[in-house]
């Protein structure tokens, strides 16, 4: 029987956790869903991530509203991907903060990634029809931007290529905390349809270059304490290079893209496959680590036909 696509399946819904990271610093996480990061300043609130439509997202203002009652004037962009954007709205912010690449990405991929991820992953987009269109930042910067809420300081960063071209991290360096988007996953499979995997590790190096405290990761648990940090960054590199290494190898020497796959299961298999959306994340990293592999600088975008395709071609 063929297997149903990606995780058109998957309609169990997850258990919710709002975890303290930092004072007054929380991370919203739903067992391997994309989570969302709360930073509480003197004057307001600011989130990292604004879930995939306005419905999801009031679950998140639901959790906010029973520690603290200030406006939510910022919404933080960590990337481009439908999930982690299309319910800004909901929070109403004054403004929506994002590096100048994940514009761009949004202007060049935006709408057909917002249709493919709606197919592949339809449970993460809760009363879609809410979704007002494409989410839009109002500000953006190339390398650094620096918020001030009050006394505190939240430090918004491009740290490298990773996840996408256009990743970027808040630092809130008063309580050593860092929310950093899907650069840092624990315990859940990376999603690399869309990254550049020679460039991810050393952004990896300069997250851990900070000496973070405490992590609130793009999805899995709230990392809290060194120790965890620590193995939430080793896991995610080895993630990284468990996927590409055995890919490269097929594509380099002119095999298939069938045989790439079957080359990555048998290195990530045994280490992976419990992790949450592995099976979904699967043929998705291994079509871009074979691109990349081949020189494939930029990633190809992924339409729904896309999509349908690469998926026909591994089940032959």
């Amino acid at each position: 029987m063929a297997r149903a696509f990606a995780s058109t399946g998957d309609m169990a819904d997850k258990q919710v956790s709002f975890t303290e990271v930092g004072k007054d610093l929380y991370a919203f996480t739903a067992e391997g869903d994309p989570n969302t990061g709360i930073i509480v300043g003197d004057d307001s609130v600011m989130i990292v991530d604004a879930q995939a439509t306005p419905r999801m997202a009031e679950r998140v203002i639901e959790r906010i509203r029973t520690v603290t009652d200030k406006p939510i004037r910022y919404v933080v962009l960590s990337h481009y991907h439908a999930v982690r954007v299309l319910g800004a709205s909901a929070f109403r912010p004054d403004h929506i903060l994002a590096s100048e690449t994940c514009r761009s990405m949004i202007h060049e991929r935006g709408a057909e990634d917002w249709e493919s991820e709606f197919r592949r992953f339809p449970r993460l987009f809760k009363n879609p029809e809410s979704i007002p269109g494409l989410t839009w930042p109002t500000m953006t910067f190339e390398r650094r931007m620096t918020v001030y809420m009050g006394r505190r300081r939240v430090d918004l960063m491009f740290l490298g290529r990773a996840h996408t071209a256009g990743d970027i991290v808040a630092w809130v360096p008063d309580a050593g905390v860092m929310f950093t988007g899907d650069i840092v996953e624990y315990k859940s499979a990376c999603y690399c349809g869309d990254c550049h995997f020679g460039d991810w590790p050393a952004t990896l190096d300069a997250i851990a270059r900070y000496r973070p405290v405490a992590i609130a990761p793009g999805r899995g648990d709230a990392l809290v304490g060194t120790a965890q940090v620590t193995e939430a960054l080793e896991l995610t590199r080895d993630f990284l290079d468990s996927t590409y290494r055995p890919v490269a190898r097929i594509a380099q020497g002119g095999g298939s893209l069938k045989e790439a796959m079957a080359a990555c299961r048998a290195e990530c298999d045994g280490k992976f496959s419990s992790y949450a959306i592995y099976e979904h994340c699967l043929p998705f990293n291994v079509a871009r680590a074979y691109d990349e592999a081949l020189g494939l600088d930029t990633p190809r975008i992924w339409t729904a036909e896309r999509d349908q395709a690469m998926w026909a071609e591994l089940q032959e």
